[in-house]
């Protein structure tokens, strides 16, 4: 009888124990561990009816799910295209919204389309996944631009971009005009590279009559870093009702124009390194 009170002690106090352990946030492994039992009866014993801390309470990540499919259930969608969405038993889909009205049934073709359309939305987003990270991958494959690198760089983009002289029209400008940030990033940064003085740069925006003008060059102001005030007289593009323009919304925000002051010697320059860059390029074919 002493004996049996003995065990019935020792019980009790490892009970006491374990349960100050678990409100002073212990998890069942630490508990275990701690006062060496690893009899998983004897453990739910001494822990019966003690919650567990929050910190171990694994959050249901069904729940998210049901959710969901409730709320698509709820705009129409069948067992089946909920399945596509959620990538769920149809089952627990059953489970989640049996208590939700059926929706109303949709001719078949209507469905197919429905599916194919939601087949081809997954086909372009594991598309642009892929587009990114190509894209990624390239960027990366840049490494660092050394200044020889960015010299022809400016040498080839202004050949693209920029005004060039004509036999028939006698223009020795630098002129260059563009609409892409980035391509006005480098060609800045090529002009600094020669040693173009910050006050020989003339800046003015050429842009459609029906966009934000002045918003326009505010943006290209704080691009080239330059206050607004110093703009030359905007080119204003006037519309054409039988053009439709797709060059339309916020980031529309027409093209900066930028002219090298007393540039004639720069732009002969220019036409120079041009004409030998053409004639170095064969020589990498022999």
């Amino acid at each position: 009888m002493a004996h049996a009170h003995g065990k019935c002690a020792d019980f009790e106090g490892l009970r006491e124990r374990a349960v100050a352990l678990r409100r002073a946030g212990l998890s069942r492994r630490q508990i275990r561990d701690r006062l060496h039992v690893d009899n998983n009866d004897i453990l739910n014993r001494l822990l019966e009816g003690e919650p567990p801390p929050e910190w171990t309470k694994r959050p249901n990540a069904k729940d998210d799910l049901r959710h969901r499919a409730r709320e698509l259930r709820l705009q129409g969608w069948t067992y089946d295209q909920i399945q596509v969405e959620l990538g769920c038993s149809k089952s627990s889909i059953s489970l989640w919204v049996r208590d939700l009205p059926k929706p109303e049934r949709r001719d078949p073709t209507e469905q197919a389309k429905l599916a194919a359309r939601k087949r081809w939305e997954h086909e372009l987003a594991i598309r642009d996944e892929e587009r990114q990270r190509t894209k990624a991958a390239a960027t990366q494959e840049m490494g660092t631009m050394t200044d020889r690198d960015l010299f022809i760089a400016g040498v080839a983009l202004y050949w693209a971009e920029g005004s060039k002289d004509k036999p028939y029209d006698r223009r020795e400008n630098v002129l260059f005009v563009n609409s892409d940030p980035g391509v006005i990033g480098i060609y800045m940064a090529w002009l600094d590279l020669l040693g173009v003085e910050p006050e020989r740069r003339r800046y003015r925006v050429m842009i459609h009559m029906t966009a934000d003008v002045e918003g326009a060059k505010r943006y290209w102001a704080d691009l080239v870093g330059v206050d607004v005030s110093t703009f030359q007289r905007t080119t204003i593009k006037k519309h054409n009702p039988k053009t439709v323009r797709k060059n339309v919304g916020e980031n529309y925000r027409g093209c900066l124009v930028i002219r090298v002051a007393q540039g004639a010697d720069l732009y002969r320059r220019i036409e120079g390194w041009w004409q030998g860059m053409v004639a170095m390029a064969p020589a990498r074919l022999r």
